[in-house]
Formats: structure tokens, sequence, C-alpha cells
């Protein structure tokens, strides 16, 4: 059995989740971003905070996220599929990161 882009699982979280972590005063976490700069200036928009590394540039730009080792970091891409391939690769390097089920088109 495989699953893919961790679906529902520990690792992930749903947007409506996520929107209620953004409504909190206290954010212990952040928000990754792995679309392209274009995606981000089209019609879904993105999340005010959100970190942006495209998921071909995370492997060599991993080491900006050092800074944030002890906080979640929840991934967000279009719609689930790239942010769970860097959620997965996160959790390999030893970060804390959840996959935002479902993307920006949820948002």
């Amino acid at each position: 059995m495989s699953f893919t882009g961790c679906a529902q699982s520990e690792n992930s979280i749903t947007m409506n989740e996520l929107k209620e972590k953004l409504k909190a005063d206290k954010k212990d976490f952040i928000v990754l971003d792995v679309r392209s700069p274009q995606e981000l200036k089209g019609e879904l928009g993105k999340i005010d905070i959100a970190i942006n590394i495209p998921l071909p540039d995370l492997d060599k730009r991993m080491d900006e996220l050092k800074q944030y080792k002890d906080k979640e970091i929840y991934v967000v891409c279009r719609s689930g599929n790239r942010s769970g391939m860097a959620t997965e690769d996160l959790l390999k390097a030893g970060y804390k990161a959840k996959n935002v089920s479902g993307g920006m088109l949820k948002y």
C-alpha cells in the first residue's frame, strides 16, 4: 500500500486547521509556500506570513529554515501535491513539518 502527498495523516493538517492557527495571537509556527513566485501573484493569492521557497529550490535552500528547526512548519502549495513532497523532505532532514492538504485551492 502506498500513500502520496501525506494525505490526512499525522503529518498533515487541513486548510481550515491552518486558518484557525493563523487567527491565534501566538504564532509558534511558520508557513512555507513551495509554489513558484509567479503562482504567488495568481488568483489563489498567498498567505501573508508565508516564506516562499519553490519546491525545486528546497534542497539547496533548506539552510534558510534552520532558525525554525524547533517550530512546526506548515507546508502549502496549490493543491497539496508539491507540499506533500516538500513535507517528506523536511521530515527526513529533521524538521517538524506538516502538509496542508488541499493547498491554496482550499484557502
